[in-house]
């Protein structure tokens, strides 16, 4: 746009010189030219100039690459914060919860429960397993999250775009379960000391003196005593959190988002990963719950099998007992989690997780 002779144009408030190189600006190479007579200093070499320069205003930060090992970091790191996070501020719920299971008689409903805790215990009853809750979850998530990026990737290269697209959900699924069955190793020992100290009073105060007292009595093996129903709780819940969370993503973005999501802004994207996050944990709770009482039972009794779990608790209990807690409390934990996990995503220059589905390679 041209401008007339006698126009006023606004100048910047700084000057184009600070963060760009001389060279860019012909004018300013003009006037340091004209400045050069025989008996004129010469001005700086641009090199001695480089240090003062700093970049432009608008100059796009560098993106992290998808699937680099940059991504891959981001992803566990994110999942660390997600999950140990999370589940460290449910820690009232989960006391509550794994005592209902144990103990029927005694903590008869969720009300009641946290009631007989805290006449018995007081507040810090309900923070019980709070340390071994903090380490145990975010080695979980740290696992979880990094390995289903990787596993989601490595499953869809091997099946081929056209056929990731046709059985996205079954690359879900499979990228999942996989991530978990190593996510449970690094959380099993954490979870055998955590259930042990809400469950038994005076057993420990926490993961410092628990753990060494775990071990004295059980040995080491004793910490992967509930490995099997661990992974029988956590794997369906996995691929459930997963599986569910991407596809029901996708169709709140088709059916329900007005708009597309590439054109949907940052904190709109971050509601739905909410949405779906939530309604994800509460298919997570009751297909996992049978195993969650399982591992609640074992790990509060030496030499049990699940043999006297069922035969004591029946499978009306081990499907119910404690579910409409777990769902109050797996939903809102997965909501949670989903948004703090693409949260950082979206902090460190990455898209959101989910979305419309990839469309098959071109012919």
């Amino acid at each position: 746009m041209a401008f007339p002779e006698n126009s006023h144009v606004t100048k910047p408030l700084i000057p184009g010189f600070l963060y760009s190189s001389p060279s860019s600006f012909p004018a300013f190479s003009s006037l340091i030219s004209l400045d050069q007579s025989p008996t004129s200093v010469p001005p700086p070499a641009v090199e001695e100039r480089k240090g003062f320069v700093i970049p432009a205003p608008k100059e796009p930060s560098k993106k992290i690459e998808m699937f680099s090992p940059a991504f891959y970091a981001a992803c566990t790191f994110g999942g660390t914060l997600c999950c140990g996070l999370t589940h460290t501020a449910v820690t009232p719920l989960d006391v509550v919860k794994c005592n209902m299971q144990i103990y029927p008689t005694k903590y008869k409903s969720v009300s009641s429960g946290f009631g007989v805790v805290l006449k018995e215990q007081g507040v810090r009853g309900l923070f019980k397993g709070w340390g071994p809750t903090l380490l145990g979850y975010s080695a979980q998530g740290a696992c979880k999250y990094g390995f289903y990026e990787f596993f989601k990737k490595y499953y869809s290269d091997l099946a081929g775009a056209e056929n990731a697209a046709k059985y996205k959900t079954l690359i879900y699924l499979a990228g999942s379960a996989s991530a978990e069955v190593i996510a449970d190793v690094a959380l099993c020992p954490f979870e055998a000391v955590k259930v042990r100290v809400q469950t038994q009073p005076g057993f420990a105060r926490g993961l410092s003196d628990g753990l060494p007292k775990f071990v004295r009595a059980e040995g080491v093996a004793g910490l992967y005593k509930g490995i099997g129903p661990l992974w029988g709780r956590q794997i369906p819940y996995t691929m459930m959190k997963f599986a569910s969370f991407e596809n029901i993503v996708e169709l709140l973005y088709k059916h329900v988002v007005p708009t597309p999501k590439e054109q949907c802004s940052s904190t709109m994207q971050l509601g739905v990963s909410f949405a779906g996050g939530y309604l994800a944990g509460i298919l997570c709770a009751i297909v996992s719950h049978p195993a969650d009482n399982l591992v609640s039972f074992l790990n509060n009794a030496k030499g049990a099998s699940v043999g006297d779990a069922v035969q004591k608790m029946g499978l009306w209990g081990l499907c119910t007992r404690g579910l409409p807690l777990r769902i109050l409390m797996i939903g809102t934990l997965t909501g949670a989690q989903w948004g703090i996990y693409d949260s950082f995503k979206v902090y460190v220059g990455l898209p959101t997780t989910g979305g419309a589905a990839p469309a098959p390679a071109a012919k």
